[in-house]
């Protein structure tokens, strides 16, 4: 690999470190599960639970492009990120994500409470150790397993309002660890060749793009089931059950265009694909609207 002349380093790049539009997504589905929770948090520190889950994010995205600064610079998305592109330097990015990690999970814990300061730092710590480093180099799986470390924060949102975990939050965590999946893969489809490059053998990479289709089929069934159930199991209304439906069938439809194509390219349905499920995603903020029977009898004040 080319050596790369050492730039000075500004307040954008540390920001490019966090992978911001990732962390929109982190945050939303972070409300989420903060909105859900029968307690009411009051402003300030809901507004605290949230940052600390941003800051999070942006900790496990820094410390993720500090390990993988090798992978980076082989692929052409990636080349031209704050570290291969040589404006910071990897000590630089790691003391940058372990010190905004630490901060992240001390502020969750004084601003709420220890269980939720405790998943925080679970998810910051699963997504550079158990993906980035264990699996992702070894595995056509990796985003099967890793794919847990995005799931993480529907539960941190909850577990920062009541202090725990109950059925609502672990199905939203669960909606969305089956839903990463069939979004990565439906990426990777795209941008096979970029890993290939790399080294790092996504299922497109290592089974082809018929297999790659199938398993998009695959886990789509089960995540719909996991999106639609807490409807019948009481924990969300109508207006939850009714939108999940409707756009969990036009993801499944889009899954399926994506399994009879026989290209050898990606197509266009594999981009509307990836885009469809982060719209179910916003439905997860009716389930704990005070507007349903089955949130109205469990919600309190927090004093």
């Amino acid at each position: 690999m080319c050596s790369v002349t050492q730039l000075p380093a500004d307040w954008r790049d540390l920001l490019a470190l966090t992978k911001p539009r990732v962390m929109t997504l982190v945050v939303f589905t972070g409300l989420c599960g903060l909105l859900a929770a029968p307690v009411r948090l009051p402003v300030a520190l809901a507004f605290t639970a949230i940052l600390c889950i941003a800051l999070g994010a942006g900790a496990a995205a820094a410390l993720n492009q500090w390990y993988e600064s090798d992978i980076d610079a082989q692929m052409k998305r990636t080349a031209n990120r704050p570290l291969p592109g040589g404006r910071i330097e990897r000590q630089t990015a790691l003391h940058f994500g372990v010190g905004l990690g630490a901060f992240s999970v001390l502020l969750m814990g004084l601003a709420t409470n220890v269980f939720a300061a405790a998943v925080l730092a679970v998810s910051i710590l699963f997504y550079v150790f158990v993906y980035t480093v264990w699996l992702k180099r070894r595995t056509a799986q990796n985003i099967v397993i890793g794919g847990a470390a995005g799931a993480f924060p529907p539960l941190i949102g909850w577990a920062a309002a009541t202090g725990d975990v109950t059925a609502l939050p672990a199905l939203l965590f669960a909606i969305i660890f089956l839903w990463t999946p069939p979004h990565f893969w439906a990426l990777s489809l795209f941008i096979k060749s970029d890993y290939a490059a790399a080294g790092v053998p996504m299922l497109p990479v290592v089974a082809g793009f018929t297999t790659t289709r199938r398993h998009i089929m695959l886990y789509t069934t089960p995540m719909i089931v996991a999106a639609i159930a807490p409807w019948p199991l009481g924990l969300t209304g109508a207006i939850y059950g009714v939108s999940a439906v409707v756009l969990n069938a036009i993801f499944a439809l889009l899954a399926m265009r994506v399994l009879a194509n026989r290209a050898n390219e990606a197509s266009p349905p594999l981009g509307s694909l990836t885009l469809t499920m982060p719209l179910c995603r916003k439905n997860t903020e009716l389930a704990g609207s005070p507007r349903y029977p089955g949130s109205r009898a469990r919600r309190a004040t927090r004093r």
